[in-house]
């Protein structure tokens, strides 16, 4: 009953007589009530008794309502008593009217462009003076083809299948009859009317369909995109108001970004008022002094590779460039070259524009605090970073630089190798009978406080680095500013003396190499750990009787405060979380060692985006996992009447299939009772439907498949060389003693473990079902070939 009243109501408000023992929440019937509320989003408000005996029966539900005052009160009426509420709703739509300025671009304009471009002398300049007359050459051609347009526009929401020629001569005949039959009052007017109206209607429909179509068709290959295009049209975005677009509101949110950061780092304390001391290490053979020239083809390839994204910086709208990028290119070569030979990078691509977001629509939009700054950088800074990038990150691996167990914006790393370890490895404690502790540090705007001199000293003594490509980063990170864009408006600019750019390709892998020291002090004190960009996981097993050895994970925390003290990074206590599995007795043994650190353990703690519980059992997340998919279903289910089956099947797998199989491989071998409420939100059936009928006819796995389809890919990725080296290290090739039929059937070694049912391993079900699979199978050696047969084997094995 939920899930449809949920997928097709925005607003919710249940209240009466439901007959469930609120007040006792240990009772098996009210816990199981709750975890049903908290899956579909809903929020209960009665919280004292509403019944004579004392007990809380009669209760207020809502979603998206705000439930307010509540007032319980014997009215002699029945043995139950009266429940008093205030309720509001708040909705807010933006019609307010905006002032954009764009280009207006036609099919021939590149043609134009192209001619007036290659009419003009090649360039001679070098260094920044190259940057400067490309950049003015290409915005004079520009404005001549298609000149800036400033207009007003109306903050309603139009929508775009109604804009095409044929609409709009539908709509103003339609007008025209309706007009006609006001006038006149006749039947036969009324009539033309009435057919006049119906082919509009019928022509709308039908080009709304076809609007969808095309766009769900255009981005099925890119889930991110499909999301922001159905987001937009379902949830209008959140624009700053009218009153906020000035040149004195740019200037109040660029001095509010820039304070904040500033007095960040004022308030970490250093060991000294000096810059504090660098840790060195050499490496002999591994430097790199020069970077290499590219050619065309590689020039190419980076620009295409690169999302189409436009900073109002740029002399061209990034799509238009790349379709006239042939005129170009010569020059681009030439500046990204000149870049990379010189040392130096241009002092033109140094300037971010920045735009303020508001974090939710929900936030007060005058408080600026309730907004993140976006940074927008020239699309031509991103060429050069792309190239520098690529080939920084090949000297990173090759010369293995990385700590094995980083997997931030690192090929063939993720966010679930990173889970399934961590994971892996609190369940074999659990198994050993052992207690595990698990540390979730949190950083304060850690990209941004990244100090420029121990970036560059840990470029030199940590990396390699010498030389012109020393000197490129050196120029790369020095004299940049910013400022703030709304509307027509800007602020003044501000300087940027800290932190690796916002928005830029290079800043995540210098932020990754900016923190290569922190592994050397977590080993020191025998910690396993786990990175992931600014995330860091601290985990200990403890022996039942050995409870003391934690102080050693309290002596590490405060090494790696100090280390990122004396970095000019801080270190969130308010944030940090601990997650203590183990049973309840050693929980409460643990908590007073916590007391020391004005510590407490916790029952949930998200933990990159899955929400990990001190029993190990995911309840809690797949309960917000089925929140988020039917917050998604009633996105869908707005526009499910303008869609055919087939496209509605698309915009399914884009936003529910693919939340509910983020991470799945860390819920492997759970019961199939906690599955269960995955499944039934990607099929909406009820409890006791039959569900094999509707994935048969989807041809859809079931999610208990789909979960042993990415563990047993994560094997294959594992045994080809796929996957990060601390995965690949815990698959392990059976080889006999003696020689068996079985020697060359690509069978793996399965642990032995003391394992229950519902706290299976990765080390141990991964063999185990990879070891299940036909010969044929396990002898492929191509990825896709593996994925495809194996979806056949799996929906086989399925409805069989």
């Amino acid at each position: 009953m939920l899930s449809r009243i949920l997928i097709d109501f925005d607003y919710v408000l249940i209240i009466g007589d439901f007959n469930i023992h609120m007040d006792i929440p240990t009772n098996p019937v009210t816990s199981e009530f709750m975890r049903m509320l908290n899956s579909f989003g809903l929020t209960q408000h009665v919280s004292g008794p509403t019944h004579r005996h004392g007990h809380t029966l009669d209760l207020i539900i809502s979603k998206r309502i705000d439930v307010n005052n509540t007032e319980i009160t014997d009215v002699a009426i029945s043995d139950h008593f009266g429940v008093f509420f205030n309720m509001s709703l708040s909705i807010r739509t933006l019609c307010e009217k905006r002032t954009i300025t764009k280009r207006y671009l036609s099919a021939g304009s590149a043609v134009a462009f192209t001619d007036m471009i290659q009419s003009l002398p090649p360039l001679s300049e070098n260094g920044n003076e190259l940057v400067e007359t490309f950049t003015h050459r290409v915005r004079s051609c520009i404005d001549v083809v298609a000149p800036k347009v400033t207009k007003t526009i109306s903050g309603r929401i139009k929508m775009p299948w109604r804009n095409t020629t044929s609409i709009i001569k539908l709509r103003q005949d339609c007008r025209q009859a309706e007009r006609r039959w006001r006038r006149s009052k006749l039947v036969v007017h009324f009539d033309i009317y009435k057919t006049t109206l119906q082919i509009y209607n019928s022509e709308v429909k039908s080009a709304r369909k076809k609007y969808y179509s095309t766009l769900i068709d255009s981005t099925s290959n890119n889930s991110a995109a499909l999301f922001r295009s159905i987001d937009r049209l379902v949830n209008p975005t959140s624009h700053v108001f009218p009153e906020s677009v000035s040149v004195e509101k740019c200037d109040e949110f660029a001095i509010f970004f820039r304070d904040k950061i500033t007095n960040l780092r004022q308030n970490i304390a250093t060991s000294t008022n000096r810059l504090p001391a660098l840790i060195s290490v050499s490496h002999p053979n591994c430097n790199m002094s020069y970077f290499k020239e590219i050619d065309m083809v590689t020039l190419f390839d980076v620009i295409s590779s690169l999302k189409s994204s436009t900073c109002e910086l740029d002399p061209l709208p990034t799509c238009f460039f790349k379709q006239v990028l042939s005129s170009l290119s010569n020059e681009v070569l030439m500046i990204v070259n000149q870049s990379l030979q010189l040392g130096e990078f241009p002092n033109i691509l140094k300037t971010a524009v920045v735009k303020p977001l508001l974090k939710n629509r929900n936030l007060d939009p005058t408080f600026l605090n309730n907004y993140r700054p976006i940074s927008n950088l020239p699309f031509l800074s991103k060429i050069i970073e792309k190239v520098v990038s690529t080939q920084l990150n090949d000297y990173v691996k090759v010369n293995q630089i990385n700590d094995t167990f980083q997997s931030g914006f690192r090929a063939l790393h993720s966010t679930e190798t990173a889970l399934v370890r961590v994971v892996n490895d609190l369940r074999l404690n659990k198994d050993a009978g052992k207690l595990s502790v698990l540390f979730l540090l949190d950083l304060s705007a850690a990209f941004d406080t990244v100090d420029h001199e121990i970036l560059i000293d840990r470029l030199q003594s940590w990396v390699g680095l010498s030389g012109l490509v020393l000197d490129w980063f050196r120029s790369y990170l020095t004299e940049r500013d910013y400022y703030v864009a709304l509307g027509t408006s800007s602020s003044t600019r501000q300087k940027i003396t800290c932190g690796v750019p916002q928005g830029s390709i290079l800043g995540p892998l210098l932020f990754n190499l900016y923190m290569l020291p922190l592994p050397h002090i977590i080993n020191k004190h025998g910690i396993s750990y786990h990175q992931y960009a600014d995330d860091t996981q601290l985990y200990i097993s403890l022996e039942p009787k050995a409870l003391k050895s934690i102080s050693s994970l309290f002596e590490c925390i405060g090494d790696i405060q100090t280390w990122m003290s004396d970095n000019f990074l801080q270190l969130n206590k308010e944030k940090t979380e601990v997650l203590v599995i183990g049973s309840d007795s050693q929980k409460n043994d643990v908590q007073t060692y916590l007391n020391q650190m004005n510590l407490k353990a916790k029952q949930c703690v998200k933990n990159l985006g899955v929400t990990f519980d001190n029993e190990l059992s995911f309840k809690s997340h797949i309960m917000t996992t089925c929140k988020t998919a039917y917050f998604h279903l009633r996105n869908i289910g707005k526009v499910r009447d303008m869609l055919s089956p087939a496209d509605s099947e698309k915009l399914v797998h884009a936003f529910i299939t693919s939340r509910i199989d983020y991470c799945n491989a860390v819920l492997s071998a759970l019961p199939k009772s906690s599955i269960s409420h995955l499944q039934r939100v990607l099929t909406r059936r009820r409890k006791r439907d039959h569900i094999t009928p509707a994935l048969h006819s989807l041809h859809w796995l079931p999610v208990s498949f789909r979960i042993d389809f990415k563990v047993l890919v994560m094997v294959f990725k594992c045994l080809h060389g796929l996957a990060p080296l601390y995965l690949t290290e815990m698959m392990v090739r059976y080889v006999p003693v003696r020689s068996l039929r079985s020697s060359n059937s690509n069978l793996l070694v399965i642990p032995k473990t003391r394992l229950k049912i519902g706290e299976g391993a990765f080390s141990h079900y991964g063999p185990k079902l990879w070891n299940s699979l036909p010969e044929e199978l396990r002898g492929i050696t191509s990825l896709y070939s593996f994925k495809s047969n194996l979806k056949t084997f799996l929906f086989r094995s399925a409805f069989s």
